[in-house]
Protein backbone atom coordinates (compact mmCIF):
# COMPACT_ATOMS: atom_id res chain seq x y z
CA UNK A 1 0.00 0.00 0.00
CA UNK A 2 1.55 3.72 -1.02
CA UNK A 3 1.50 6.53 1.33
CA UNK A 4 -1.24 8.90 0.84
CA UNK A 5 -0.27 11.80 -1.39
CA UNK A 6 0.76 15.35 0.44
CA UNK A 7 -1.18 17.96 -0.02
CA UNK A 8 -0.17 20.90 -1.94
CA UNK A 9 -0.10 24.10 -0.02
CA UNK A 10 -0.48 27.59 -1.76
CA UNK A 11 -0.32 30.95 -0.24
CA UNK A 12 -1.64 34.02 -1.96
CA UNK A 13 0.43 37.54 -1.29
CA UNK A 14 -1.12 40.91 -1.97
CA UNK A 15 -0.40 44.33 -0.18
CA UNK A 16 -3.92 44.69 1.63
CA UNK A 17 -4.73 40.90 1.57
CA UNK A 18 -8.56 42.60 0.85
CA UNK A 19 -8.73 42.08 -3.19
CA UNK A 20 -6.47 39.61 -5.32
CA UNK A 21 -4.95 37.09 -3.13
CA UNK A 22 -8.48 36.72 -1.39
CA UNK A 23 -10.38 35.88 -4.55
CA UNK A 24 -7.44 33.79 -5.44
CA UNK A 25 -7.80 31.79 -2.00
CA UNK A 26 -11.29 31.57 -2.32
CA UNK A 27 -11.38 30.36 -6.20
CA UNK A 28 -8.70 27.73 -5.26
CA UNK A 29 -10.44 26.63 -1.67
CA UNK A 30 -13.47 25.77 -4.04
CA UNK A 31 -12.40 24.60 -6.80
CA UNK A 32 -9.05 22.14 -5.28
CA UNK A 33 -11.86 20.32 -3.57
CA UNK A 34 -9.99 19.98 -0.30
CA UNK A 35 -6.82 18.62 -2.32
CA UNK A 36 -4.70 21.95 -1.85
CA UNK A 37 -4.06 24.15 1.95
CA UNK A 38 -4.39 27.69 0.87
CA UNK A 39 -3.41 30.26 2.51
CA UNK A 40 -3.54 33.70 2.07
CA UNK A 41 -1.55 36.71 3.44
CA UNK A 42 -1.00 40.55 3.22
CA UNK A 43 2.26 43.08 3.46
CA UNK A 44 0.22 45.78 4.75
CA UNK A 45 -3.65 44.05 5.65
CA UNK A 46 -6.51 46.51 5.15
CA UNK A 47 -8.97 46.09 7.68
CA UNK A 48 -11.25 44.23 6.39
CA UNK A 49 -11.86 42.79 2.61
CA UNK A 50 -13.02 44.77 -0.41
CA UNK A 51 -16.57 44.97 -0.43
CA UNK A 52 -16.56 45.30 -4.06
CA UNK A 53 -14.68 41.80 -4.17
CA UNK A 54 -16.86 39.99 -2.26
CA UNK A 55 -19.81 41.35 -4.16
CA UNK A 56 -17.83 40.23 -7.13
CA UNK A 57 -17.49 36.95 -5.62
CA UNK A 58 -21.02 36.31 -4.56
CA UNK A 59 -21.86 36.71 -8.29
CA UNK A 60 -19.95 33.56 -9.03
CA UNK A 61 -21.90 31.59 -5.91
CA UNK A 62 -18.53 32.07 -3.23
CA UNK A 63 -19.23 33.68 -0.03
CA UNK A 64 -15.74 35.87 1.36
CA UNK A 65 -18.29 38.20 3.59
CA UNK A 66 -16.40 36.80 6.79
CA UNK A 67 -12.80 36.27 5.33
CA UNK A 68 -10.58 38.51 7.24
CA UNK A 69 -7.11 40.29 5.83
CA UNK A 70 -4.41 38.28 7.49
CA UNK A 71 -0.39 39.87 7.89
CA UNK A 72 2.03 37.83 5.77
CA UNK A 73 4.28 35.65 8.17
CA UNK A 74 7.83 34.02 7.25
CA UNK A 75 6.23 30.69 8.76
CA UNK A 76 3.30 30.76 6.12
CA UNK A 77 5.83 31.51 3.42
CA UNK A 78 8.13 28.49 4.69
CA UNK A 79 5.32 26.00 5.37
CA UNK A 80 3.85 27.23 1.40
CA UNK A 81 4.87 24.82 -1.67
CA UNK A 82 4.08 27.25 -3.97
CA UNK A 83 3.72 31.26 -2.90
CA UNK A 84 1.81 33.26 -5.37
CA UNK A 85 2.44 37.21 -5.42
CA UNK A 86 -0.07 39.56 -6.72
CA UNK A 87 2.24 43.17 -6.55
CA UNK A 88 3.35 42.96 -3.10
CA UNK A 89 6.89 43.94 -4.72
CA UNK A 90 9.95 43.11 -2.51
CA UNK A 91 8.32 42.57 0.79
CA UNK A 92 7.19 39.07 0.24
CA UNK A 93 10.03 37.14 1.86
CA UNK A 94 11.92 34.53 -0.47
CA UNK A 95 13.14 31.08 0.32
CA UNK A 96 15.21 28.65 -1.96
CA UNK A 97 12.65 25.56 -2.86
CA UNK A 98 9.52 27.41 -2.84
CA UNK A 99 7.59 28.17 -6.25
CA UNK A 100 6.85 31.27 -6.56
CA UNK A 101 4.60 32.87 -9.48
CA UNK A 102 4.20 36.48 -9.79
CA UNK A 103 0.90 37.09 -11.52
CA UNK A 104 0.64 40.65 -12.45
CA UNK A 105 -3.13 42.10 -11.78
CA UNK A 106 -4.88 45.44 -11.73
CA UNK A 107 -5.68 46.46 -8.14
CA UNK A 108 -9.35 46.30 -7.40
CA UNK A 109 -8.84 48.61 -4.61
CA UNK A 110 -11.04 51.48 -4.13
CA UNK A 111 -12.93 50.60 -7.53
CA UNK A 112 -16.28 49.09 -7.95
CA UNK A 113 -17.55 45.76 -8.42
CA UNK A 114 -17.24 46.71 -12.23
CA UNK A 115 -13.67 46.99 -12.03
CA UNK A 116 -13.30 43.92 -9.74
CA UNK A 117 -15.62 41.59 -12.16
CA UNK A 118 -12.43 41.49 -15.19
CA UNK A 119 -10.02 40.85 -11.92
CA UNK A 120 -12.26 37.75 -10.44
CA UNK A 121 -12.01 36.29 -13.94
CA UNK A 122 -8.84 36.35 -14.55
CA UNK A 123 -7.50 35.24 -10.73
CA UNK A 124 -10.23 31.97 -11.69
CA UNK A 125 -8.74 31.60 -15.04
CA UNK A 126 -5.19 31.30 -13.35
CA UNK A 127 -6.31 28.85 -10.28
CA UNK A 128 -7.67 26.63 -13.16
CA UNK A 129 -4.10 26.80 -14.73
CA UNK A 130 -2.27 26.11 -11.43
CA UNK A 131 -4.43 23.18 -10.26
CA UNK A 132 -4.01 21.30 -14.28
CA UNK A 133 -0.09 22.20 -13.20
CA UNK A 134 -0.33 20.71 -9.61
CA UNK A 135 -2.26 17.57 -11.31
CA UNK A 136 -5.82 18.45 -9.30
CA UNK A 137 -9.31 18.29 -11.37
CA UNK A 138 -10.66 21.43 -10.99
CA UNK A 139 -14.46 20.90 -8.75
CA UNK A 140 -17.20 21.79 -10.55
Amino acid sequence: MSAPALRASVLFVCVHNAGRSQMGAAFLTHLGGGQVEVRSAGSAPANTVNPAVVEAMKEVGIDISAQQPKILTVEAVQSSDVVITMGCGDTCPVFPGKRYLDWQLDDPAGQGVDAARPIRDEIERRVRGLLADLGIPAAT
